[in-house]
């Protein structure tokens, strides 16, 4: 690995989350007994692939209306993106994990997290750390291919329509 974040990064999510998350659940084993633990374990597993499935099903009918529409999904797939982290969290023991898994159940706090993501991309973009490339996809013209070098531009190829395929803000 080249970059010291990116391992930072891994011993925190596969040494230190986990270790935390075990010192918590034992903690809790301590002071509500362990069957209620292991209850409550298995009761967030359900609640949040409850939830989780629930809202996914909304998110995969909102992308279909908006590819009919004929705009671009990508808050629909980001949101969707977010539920799927969130399922999986849910299903993995641990308070923390839990925690996480719940709040990208919030619509308000997926909004911050696209925010966020969008943000890096765009970041990521302009500096030239990431090429997206866009490809028209009419049948009927010529087919065109460029770069984006500014996540705003992402959207129509020259003659649509501006206001059905806009990343959203």
């Amino acid at each position: 690995m080249r970059d010291p974040g990116a391992m930072g990064l891994l011993l925190l999510l596969f040494v230190v989350l986990p270790a935390a998350e075990l010192a918590l659940l034992v903690e809790i084993g301590t002071r509500i007994g362990t069957p209620a633990t292991i209850g409550l374990i298995v009761a967030t597993g359900f609640v949040g692939a409850s939830l989780a499935r629930w809202q996914g099903l909304g998110v995969a009918r909102e992308l279909q209306r908006e590819t009919a529409a004929g705009r671009l999904p990508a808050g629909s797939l980001l949101d969707g993106a977010a539920i799927l982290v969130a399922g999986a969290l849910l299903v993995t023991p641990g308070v923390l994990t839990d925690a996480f898994g719940f709040a990208c159940l919030v619509p308000a706090f997926r909004r911050l997290l696209k925010r966020s993501i969008l943000r890096r991309l765009e970041r990521a973009v302009q500096e030239g750390r990431v090429h997206l490339h866009v490809q028209t996809t009419d049948p009927w013209g010529p087919r065109e291919e460029r770069e984006v070098r500014d996540l705003r531009d992402v959207g129509p190829a020259p003659g649509e329509d501006a206001a059905k395929k806009t990343l959203p803000r």
